[in-house]
């Protein structure tokens, strides 16, 4: 059984169907590459991925060490390179944390969201710039 089913919905535009919950998830080319941009761009849902996996992951770390990350959000910037056109720079900035936490704690979600699938996935020239917003 597939994990997601993709369809071409014609004008730059598909459609992403995660099967196990029917979930789905519109993608637009962006304006400056001939499409409409009324919808995540497939480079924009690399982007998001990398954002998600990092909090899901500092999620766990934060479960299984008792540490509060609820409302914590993150501020995602993509960068493109023209030739070849591709994702050159993924900047990331985690912020608004609800409480401080010590030095080793920090640590925890710091390694825990380097560590996550995508950013291990991606390719190495793709320059991910993460940071840290610490109250």
């Amino acid at each position: 059984m597939p994990t997601i089913i993709s369809r071409y919905l014609g004008d730059l535009r598909t459609e992403q169907i995660h099967v196990a919950s029917g979930n789905t998830l519109i993608t637009d080319a962006p304006v400056d590459n001939q499409g409409r941009g009324e919808a995540f761009s497939p480079t924009d849902s690399v982007c998001a991925a990398l954002s998600a996996c990092m909090m899901t992951i500092m999620g766990i770390a934060a479960r299984t060490h008792q540490l509060p990350i609820e409302g914590m959000q993150a501020e995602v910037n993509k960068y493109m390179s023209a030739s070849p056109r591709r994702i050159e720079r993924i900047q990331i900035r985690f912020y608004n944390f609800p409480a401080p936490l010590g030095e080793h704690q920090r640590l925890i979600l710091e390694r825990a969201a380097l560590s996550c699938p995508v950013a291990l996935s991606l390719a190495p020239e793709l320059v991910q710039e993460i940071s840290f917003d610490w109250p």
